[in-house]
């Protein structure tokens, strides 16, 4: 979602909603729009042969949807769940399919308006590091904040053999 206002020198500012969240101790964003929904963690079923980071799936309200342990997907070392954590359940377009998916992050921070002008491009590093999958730097008063195309994390030939967000009986 973007807004568009006035900044203080009467030009015009272009604002994108973000919703921030923490992660070991590190601030990152998600396109709001992106986002269906933020819930407590529940019962999730372990699914054999799956990758480490799949913690598993859930039934939301008749609907199967798989939960990827975010900590583990960026290989940051896993820790006890808190009152805090929770799963953030995203939309990803597959070949023009809406899947839902969740995450399971630390905390939920709020949702931030950035200006698209305090929002720099992702780092390069080398070859060997891809950061295909941040969408940049956000500048804000309290640090930065890594902002992530969640598309590209939860990616296409990962999320290939997961449960869909399928019907199922809800007994």
């Amino acid at each position: 979602m973007t807004d568009i206002n006035r900044n203080d020198h009467g030009g015009i500012s272009r604002k994108e909603k973000f919703l921030t969240f923490n992660l070991a101790g590190e601030q990152y964003g998600l396109e709001i729009l992106k986002v269906r929904e933020i819930i407590g963690l529940m019962d999730i079923t372990t699914v054999p042969r799956t990758p480490d980071f799949v913690r598993g799936v859930i039934n939301l309200r008749g609907k199967v949807i798989p939960i990827i342990e975010l900590r583990s997907k960026f290989g940051i070392a896993s820790i006890e769940d808190t009152e805090q954590t929770c799963i953030i359940v995203v939309d990803i377009v597959e070949d023009q399919t809406s899947v839902q998916m969740g995450i399971i992050v630390d905390s939920v921070s709020e949702v931030l308006d950035i200006n698209v002008s305090d929002i720099d491009d992702a780092p390069r590093f080398s070859a060997a590091v891809s950061t295909s999958f941040i969408k940049g730097i956000a500048k804000t008063k309290g640090g930065v904040k890594i902002l992530l195309k969640i598309e590209d994390v939860l990616t296409t030939d990962e999320i290939r053999g997961l449960p869909s967000t399928a019907e199922i009986d809800a007994e």
